[in-house]
């Protein structure tokens, strides 16, 4: 399995990669399959079933929504997300969809937008499209979101093989273990190392590019959430508090910013409120490597940029090669996805990966860089995915926040050490993952436990 950077950071939408990203590309998929097999023009009736955590937590996360604009030949990356609420009412009012953006056809909310209380068998976040003619039904396929906005159809899933990616890496590694006896081998950082293997797709110009567009995309996701304030979306009156903290900090004067750690915490704290803010209400944002865990890693990097002497794009590349390679581990040894793991899969590895980024650019070793990741994640094991409501508010935002910091104290640690740690980063990574096989469904996504639940009693 072979997963680029540009997999774990994608532009996108709010408020979730799994619940929001994740089912507008597989409707945009399921359109395009239909136009590339001539059959779009036969279409006469869509029905979507959301099974799972996605019929559970869906509406909070905009699930309805996101397949129905995918359906209109939307994707995630491209669309204007100011655009979605006037174009969903008017479906509403006018009962037609616009499939593929041209082709009208009836749309029944109540009849062809069903929510299944059951598992498809391969993920909890599954969804099945059904396309019909007037005398039948047409084609069918389902799909599995699997965290991060990664998508992966029936077929997919039955042969095994998730990832279709198979191309040949240089410096392949599918352990931290390897990776550390890669970079000794050939005398490369993790970063450089991370380089390499992304020249196999594309050229280091168009990497660089990339990857400082990805920077630039998270900048503006801060700034936007710095500019809104009022009440957030979805019915449980969360407050934005971005904007207000940001002119508390403003007043600071700028010595004392810098002599005190605490304040400086205060705007690692800004930077991650402003983006899960934005992406709560909904806004354009980077997964990185989901939605619901977006703030950790744009936060540290924030942090990085604002109280370095000496900053450069070539940071911002190292952070985010460095960062993605924690993730790569994660993804391919246990999960990303909230809903398979809990919330130890999004903030645990957002956090590992914030951590190896800075360690990475502060100077580390590779020994080093995986001691922070591994720090960042044990001290999330067993964190459980119960968002009140099914919205990614509380305690999703606060969590982001907290955990960038966890982040910043993890490379510190780190970087104070040799590399050398008592339980490796590949044991918390399998850690991880047998802890969330353990953990109830009621704790992973599906607001039947835990906060959500206790949120109500109160």
């Amino acid at each position: 399995m072979a997963i680029s950077v540009f997999d774990l950071f994608k532009i996108g939408i709010g408020p979730s990669s799994s619940h929001t990203v994740g089912p507008m590309r597989a409707a945009a998929l399921f359109v395009q399959g239909l136009r590339e097999r001539d059959q779009l023009q036969q279409v006469r009736r869509i029905e979507v079933q959301l099974y799972g955590s996605l019929s559970a937590t869906g509406i909070g996360h905009g699930s309805d929504n996101a397949v129905l604009m995918g359906l209109m030949g939307e994707w995630p990356d491209a669309i204007d997300p100011a655009q979605i609420g006037p174009r969903i009412a008017q479906l509403r009012e006018s009962r037609t969809l616009l499939l593929d953006g041209y082709l009208p056809i009836p749309f029944e909310w109540a009849q062809d937008m069903r929510l299944i209380d059951e598992n498809l068998p391969f993920h909890p976040n599954a969804m099945t499209l059904i396309a019909a003619t007037e005398h039948g039904e047409l084609f069918r396929d389902s799909y599995y979101s699997v965290g991060g906005g990664f998508v992966v159809d029936a077929a997919q899933a039955a042969s095994g093989l998730l990832d279709m990616d198979r191309t040949l890496l240089p410096y392949d590694f599918s352990s931290a273990a390897e990776l550390l006896e890669l970079c000794a081998t050939h005398h490369l950082s993790v970063a450089t190392l991370m380089m390499a293997n992304e020249r196999t797709w594309r050229s280091e110009d168009e990497i660089r590019c990339g990857l400082i567009k990805l920077w630039r995309a998270m900048q503006d996701c801060v700034e936007q959430g710095l500019k809104h304030e009022g009440i957030l979306p979805g019915g449980l009156h969360v407050r934005r508090r971005a904007a207000r903290l940001h002119r508390s900090l403003q007043e600071l004067g700028k010595p004392n910013v810098i002599g005190s750690t605490l304040s400086a915490m205060e705007w690692v704290n800004l930077f991650a409120l402003a983006v899960n803010e934005e992406n709560a209400a909904g806004g354009r944002m980077v997964t990185a490597p989901t939605n619901g865990a977006a703030g950790i890693i744009p936060a540290v990097l924030h942090y990085f940029m604002k109280f370095s002497d000496e900053v450069s794009e070539a940071h911002v590349v190292d952070y985010l090669l460095s960062a993605a390679a924690i993730g790569i581990l994660c993804k391919k040894n246990a999960s990303i996805s909230g809903a398979e793991v809990g919330c130890q899969g999004e903030v645990g590895s957002a956090c590992a990966m914030a951590a190896a980024g800075l360690a990475q650019i502060l100077g580390a070793t590779p020994e080093q860089l995986c001691n922070a990741a591994e720090i960042g994640l044990e001290h999330n094991l067993g964190l459980t995915c119960d968002p009140v409501g099914g919205l990614v508010q509380v305690p999703c935002i606060e969590r982001n926040a907290i955990a960038a910091v966890k982040a910043i104290n993890a490379a510190q640690m780190a970087l104070r050490g040799d590399g050398q740690h008592f339980i490796s980063l590949d044991r918390v990574i399998r850690t991880m993952r047998d802890t969330g096989a353990d953990m109830h469904d009621k704790y992973k996504e599906t607001s039947r436990g835990g906060l959500a639940v206790s949120a109500v009693e109160c």
